[in-house]
């Protein structure tokens, strides 16, 4: 018989290495190796495998598929990010940092569909059944029909979900907990986590019920062997959030039955989670207007528009290299941004350390939020507050440019609703396509280069610009 061979996998990354070393070549961690032991199959020619197969039906690619059945959650954030709920046969893979309230709000979900008739299983690897209680008292569930265990071999569960019937929803909480006795690896490596995520699913697909699996995140906030995971599910759902501050967001990274742009924005009170459906007066509940640094952006998440406030300060350099710390948005696009001020409009900014927030706790990653960043930090710079009355989105090229961005019209709406009165955005273009539409009352300020986003701000400074390196002396006046 063929011996069994021994390799050492990555148990951040999942890359293969036939020997053990200190740091992975795949991701460049250190001591993330694991041993384990792989069966070596029977000698053979390849063309056995043939043998008893069955012959696979190609059929035409036009065709007609109706939309598939979906489970409502009955939280409409949850099934706006799932693409209108649990699809039966489903696996959804959902992550976040410790105590980011992934159990909460699952508990939550598999509660009230229970309660609208779907039999739910709730299976907990961490805790135990009495943990689970308490939490659900502490929710105000505790009176839904929903099915609880506490296991953590894959035999038993697999058995056991075996000889349910009519199972609409199983919540596996969590993958790494859950551990085959076949394996000589430790629960919670990549082979642990392939083979038990993998069985999971096949019996979910095959049964019919959605599964959700809850994964746990490393220290740099990624999943714990993404590589297999997230190449094994039907969607894989993120939640963030600071937990210094109360609003959640639900953010899908994969989702083959939906969007992937779609966010869900939650608020954590002593009850739970609750569902914010405006996160817009939200995020600008606790927003002060005459404050220079501040500027409030018209996002877009997904199909949704969000308004959040974006808060600049500027301050001189205490000494060697200036400070860039940015919070919720991009470090490399705010450098960016800054050298464009200095090249482009003329302004001195190299000398100051620059913070950047985006308040409420959200993360920002569209290009449509250069114009209200620049926006702030020109009012920082200039100690001149932007109008309190008005909106800033577009695009920011290298050379100060303005450009389009998508759905002007659902930023202008959502910016009318919540009372602002102005917004400054990207000069349009005629292309032959419609005018823009605007809502009544609303002035639209045009913009095609940064230089005319600046100067108004610099025109009516309290606080001079600090003067650049290379700019010449001005001659002195005569007596």
């Amino acid at each position: 018989m063929a011996k069994a061979s021994h390799r050492f996998v990555c148990q951040s990354c999942g890359t293969v290495h036939a020997k053990w070393q200190g740091k992975c070549e795949g991701c460049g961690e250190w001591n993330t190796l694991a041993e384990e032991v792989v069966e070596a199959r029977g000698p053979g020619p390849a063309k056995t495998a043939a043998i008893g197969g069955r012959r696979v039906e190609f059929v035409p690619l036009r065709g007609h598929s109706a939309p598939p059945p979906r489970t409502r959650t009955g939280m409409a954030e949850l099934d706006r990010v799932l693409g209108g709920g649990f699809v039966p046969g489903s696996v959804v893979l959902v992550g976040g940092d410790p105590g980011i309230g992934k159990s909460t709000i699952l508990l939550q979900a598999a509660a009230r569909v229970a309660t609208a008739g779907k039999r739910t299983l709730y299976i907990s690897g961490e805790e135990a059944i009495e943990q689970v209680r308490l939490r659900a008292l502490r929710l105000g569930v505790s009176g839904a029909p929903l099915g609880l265990a506490a296991a953590s071999s894959l035999r038993d569960i697999l058995a056991s979900l075996e000889e349910e019937r009519d199972v609409g929803l199983v919540i596996m909480d969590s993958i790494q907990t859950v551990w085959l006795d076949s394996l000589d690896s430790a629960p919670g490596t990549v082979s642990q986590v392939r083979a038990c995520a993998a069985e999971l699913g096949r019996l979910a697909k095959a049964r019919g019920f959605a599964l959700v699996l809850v994964g746990h995140v490393t220290k740099e906030g990624t999943l714990a062997g993404p590589r297999v995971l997230e190449h094994m599910v039907d969607a894989t759902l993120y939640f963030e959030g600071d937990r210094g501050h109360q609003f959640r967001i639900l953010r899908a990274t994969k989702n083959r039955f939906g969007a992937t742009d779609e966010i869900g924005v939650f608020e954590m009170t002593e009850q739970g989670l609750a569902e914010v459906p405006n996160p817009s007066a939200l995020f600008l509940a606790e927003r002060r207007g005459n404050v220079s640094g501040s500027a409030v952006f018209a996002g877009l998440e997904g199909t949704r528009p969000v308004l959040v406030e974006i808060q600049a300060l500027l301050s001189p350099a205490s000494g060697g290299s200036p400070r860039r710390q940015v919070v919720g948005w991009d470090s490399g696009r705010l450098s960016m941004l800054l050298a464009v001020l200095e090249t482009r409009c003329r302004m001195s900014l190299g000398q100051n350390d620059v913070y950047l927030n985006i308040a409420g706790g959200l993360r920002i990653n569209e290009p449509a939020a250069d114009l209200a960043v620049a926006a702030a930090l020109v009012s920082a710079a200039t100690d001149r507050p932007c109008p309190p009355d008005s909106v800033f989105f577009g695009e920011v090229g290298l050379s100060g440019e303005v450009r389009q961005v998508a759905q002007t019209e659902l930023r202008l709406r959502e910016a009318a609703k919540l009372g602002f009165s102005a917004a400054t955005l990207p000069r349009r273009v005629a292309r032959g396509g419609r005018a823009l539409s605007a809502p009544e009352g609303l002035r639209l300020s045009e913009t095609g280069h940064l230089a005319d986003l600046v100067a108004p701000f610099a025109a009516g400074a309290t606080r001079k610009p600090a003067p650049r390196k290379d700019a010449k002396p001005e001659p002195a006046e005569a007596d």
